[in-house]
């Protein structure tokens, strides 16, 4: 599986790249751009996104989770068909609120 890549750019704004599976998935929860305590509104581009499993989708939940406990927005845009056909499937399309 190919590596991920998170990158925080100025004023919120992410830029999500790779394969997000289980392999990949623990290295982008870890890295340290991925911190939205210090942060204000995210808005996180998943154009870079070449494959994606539940362990994506579960990413995305768990920013979501701490981006609510923090008081903070966090927005999904780009998001590939693969990972949007996941999250439908799973009824949480509309509370991660994922736009493509």
């Amino acid at each position: 599986m190919a590596e991920a890549r998170l990158t925080a750019n100025d004023g919120g704004h992410w830029l999500l790249e790779g394969e997000l599976g289980f392999e990949t998935v623990p290295a982008i929860l870890a890295h340290p751009g991925a911190d939205i305590r210090h942060t204000a509104d995210i808005e996180v581009d998943l154009k870079g996104v070449t494959r994606a499993d539940s362990a994506g989708l579960a990413l995305l939940v768990e920013w979501l989770r701490e981006s609510e406990r923090a008081g903070q927005r966090i927005a999904f845009v780009n998001v590939p068909p693969q990972l949007l056909s996941i999250a439908r499937v799973c009824g949480l399309d509309e509370i991660l609120s994922l736009s493509r």
